[in-house]
């Protein structure tokens, strides 16, 4: 019978000695716990200490440490390539490759050695160099994919000058580790037929890299020339390449128009020929031909490389105009995607119907039309170089979406219409802002008729007055009235700026009780009565609104309304209507139940000469102001806080409360921001018109809001931002704590690594 000590492998034990097992993410307050929402640095550096504590650590924090990169400056980005690449060098690429194939090569001789141990107790030094010199002779034969030369120490090798010296041409990495699991299983399995050798442990950081991020990466500042930043750049093709072949897991990657030029055709092909695109590409899907594979064509070996990969997931590529990507996507897509059959197969005026049939037949056999199974969210925001007849297969590939972010590209209507047609995408997130080629009737027939349409619960068809939204009021009153995704009231983010909204469409609208940021702002002639009524009766739930430039009553209609007149229409007609509960009183001494405000609205995003003549705001309700520019009017008393309710240890869930004490840290920390004035970090705000693709958070950002001790800045939807990196402690806590089955000071044990 096994002990309570004993560990138990993929499960919590059936009695842990623990008072209760931590499986979620403490937010509630106080909490002995490492606080749910630590910044980056904090996080990074607490599972860098951890990895000193002991092996065991070391083996568990790892690969939360390398879980999620974000390339912020240029010298970590060098230092990036050098831990995952090995960098530039060729001399030290071959030394690293001669060390990795011996320490490889020992460590599975090792495994294999324990193996047979365990079977008939053989051990000592003999069997250790008989199965070594077996290996060897396995690696070096005929089938044999390591070159002689990284099975010598370099100390044995003869001198050459460096003048004679060729390039370096030694196998992949990944190759090179293959073939010594291939080959140690391959001697044992002679010697001992069943045995199950363990593949050699990979030391290499690469492999735990799931999410790598270029957004927030910027060489401004560095007083580097002109001539130094077009020729001496830190993000090259070749870099970003090395580095992406080296992350066979990753599922998430972020571009940024600091360094689109590193987007190559080589690059693109490693991003997204990964996985089951590889698998397919490179076989005919009709006919009998025999295919032969040439052992050195690296076009081939690059292929078996990218199939040992995961799909991509999340692929962002905002901002990315440079002439360097235009053309690498352009000659992607060319060479994948477009179907040439037709040009090909037309030949020449001198060839007859018989060669014509035969070359068509010929063409027959080729490969099936490639597309990209589990790519789920894709973003282009901003990508205006690219051409229509690009988009439209570049979209069309991807038929598992989820998430679609095409603000500010050239989609023209057929575009629209034919991803409408697709029986697979299944979208929640759609942002169609400021695309000046659609027409309103493409926009009213996909949100209509389109499968793909039903399921969205993140819109945005932002305008402004540069670029107003197509839609008309019979086309908006169509969508109102018929499109699926707006009668089924699960719309969460909706965004009808610029759109020619009215009294009357308000009222066709069906009630909307999830949604909880909506935009209309640009819309002058919409009156803040009509606007307050529908979210008093419809949308009690909403807690962001913009009112940029909208509504008569704010002085933006025909008539000249004074600021103190807006000021005053603001409070009367918007703010304490729909946000002050209403007036009770009673005679009985206990106290009676407070009721709640008629809706949640807590921020109303407003024109910057109108938030200037509110001055500091009026009790609770402070300005805040991003670092681009936007304001909010907020109610800083109110938020969403996680409690336990009295004499229970389990959380209660998050709840909107109303007049937070002056003391409470989520009140401290926006009035923080609203005595800042505007000079904030760049992920203060609300109903954010990005969207948010590597995590998957849309537009909405991180959608459970609650409060932690520590808290981050604030994302687009009023609540402390998270990811999974800070996230990873608790399950890091969570995973040692139940596997050691001991009791750990967490507290006090947490608190000595994170001050070190």
């Amino acid at each position: 019978m096994m002990s309570s000590e004993h560990s138990y492998a993929g499960q919590f034990p059936r009695n842990c000695c623990l008072p209760y097992v931590l499986t979620g993410e403490p937010t509630a307050q106080p909490s002995s716990y490492p606080a749910a929402y630590w910044p980056d640095a904090v996080v990074r550096r607490t599972l860098a200490n951890l990895c000193f504590v002991n092996k065991a650590w070391y083996e568990a924090a790892k690969p939360w440490l390398w879980h999620k990169v974000e390339v912020r400056l240029p010298r970590s980005w060098l230092a990036l390539v050098e831990e995952i690449a090995g960098g530039d060098d060729e001399d030290t690429i071959e030394e690293q490759a001669v060390f990795m194939v011996g320490q490889t090569i020992k460590d599975a001789e090792t495994a294999a050695l324990a193996a047979t141990n365990m079977l008939d107790g053989a051990s000592g030094d003999y069997a250790a160099s008989e199965l070594h010199d077996k290996v060897l002779e396995r690696l070096v034969g005929p089938d044999g994919s390591i070159p002689p030369e990284l099975l010598t120490p370099p100390v044995s090798r003869e001198p050459s000058p460096r003048r004679l010296r060729t390039k370096s041409t030694s196998p992949a990495r990944w190759k090179l580790m293959r073939s010594i699991s291939v080959a140690v299983q391959d001697v044992m399995e002679r010697d001992h037929p069943g045995i199950y050798v363990p593949p050699p442990h990979d030391p290499h950081p690469g492999r735990f890299i799931r999410h790598l991020d270029f957004n927030y990466f910027r060489t401004i500042g560095m007083r580097r020339s002109v001539e130094e930043g077009v020729n001496n750049r830190f993000v090259t093709g070749d870099r970003l390449e090395a580095v992406l072949k080296e992350l066979p897991n990753l599922l998430a990657f972020g571009a940024t128009e600091y360094m689109d030029g590193a987007l190559t055709f080589s690059v693109i092909k490693e991003l997204l020929l990964r996985g089951s695109a590889s698998r397919g590409r490179g076989r005919p899907s009709r006919g009998r031909d025999i295919i032969v594979v040439d052992p050195n064509d690296q076009e081939e070996e690059d292929r078996e490389r990218r199939r040992d990969c995961k799909d991509l997931e999340a692929i962002d590529l905002t901002g990315c105009v440079s002439a360097v990507f235009v053309s690498a996507l352009t000659q992607f897509v060319d060479n994948y995607l477009l179907d040439h059959d037709d040009s090909d197969s037309s030949g020449s005026e001198d060839e007859g119907p018989r060669e014509r049939g035969r070359q068509r037949a010929r063409n027959i056999i080729f490969e099936e039309p490639l597309v990209f199974p589990g790519l789920r969210r894709l973003g282009l925001r901003g990508v205006k170089s690219v051409q229509p007849r690009i988009l439209e297969p570049l979209i069309l590939a991807f038929p598992s979406l989820t998430h679609l972010d095409l603000s500010c590209t050239r989609i023209t209507p057929s575009v629209l219409a034919l991803l409408g047609t697709s029986t697979t995408v299944r979208l929640q997130a759609l942002a169609l802002e400021r695309c000046n080629w659609l027409t309103g009737e493409s926009i009213r027939n996909f949100l209509v008729e389109a499968p793909a349409a039903r399921d969205i619960r993140q819109l945005s068809l932002y305008g402004d007055w540069t670029f107003p939204s197509p839609l008309s009021e019979d086309e908006l009153r169509d969508i109102f009235a018929q499109a699926p995704c707006f009668r089924s009231g699960e719309l969460v983010y909706l965004d009808l700026s610029s759109a020619p909204v009215t009294k009357e469409l308000l009222d066709i609208w069906a009630p909307q009780p999830n949604l909880r940021s909506l935009g209309l702002s640009h819309i002058r002639h919409l009156e803040l009565g009509a606007i307050a009524e529908f979210l008093r009766t419809k949308a009690a739930h909403v807690e962001v609104l913009t009112l940029v430039t909208t509504a008569p009553e704010l002085g933006y209609g025909d008539l000249d309304v004074s600021t103190r007149q807006a000021t005053i229409a603001l409070h009367t007609q918007l703010v304490r209507p729909l946000c002050t509960p209403p007036f009770s009183f009673s005679l009985s001494s206990s106290k009676a139940k407070v009721e709640e405000p008629p809706t949640r609205l807590r921020v109303i995003e407003l024109a910057t000469p109108l938030l200037t003549s509110l001055g500091a705001g009026a009790g609770e309700w402070r300005i805040i102001k991003s670092k681009g520019g936007r304001g909010w009017y907020v109610d800083t008393a109110s938020g969403w806080i996680t409690e336990r309710s009295a004499g229970c240890r389990a959380e209660t869930g998050s709840t909107l409360r109303r007049d937070l004490e002056s003391d409470h840290s989520w009140r401290v920390e926006l009035e923080r921001l609203a005595d800042a004035n505007g000079n904030v970090s760049s992920g203060i705000g609300w109903h954010a018109r990005k969207m948010e693709i590597l995590h998957g958070n849309g537009l909405l950002g991180d959608t459970y809001p609650r409060l932690s001790t520590s808290l981050r800045p604030i994302s687009i939807e009023g609540v402390p931002t998270g990811h999974s990196l800070s996230s990873s402690i608790f399950k890091l806590f969570s995973y040692l704590i139940s596997a050691n089955h001991t009791r750990i000071p967490i507290q006090s044990h947490y608190r000595s690594i994170s001050a070190s």
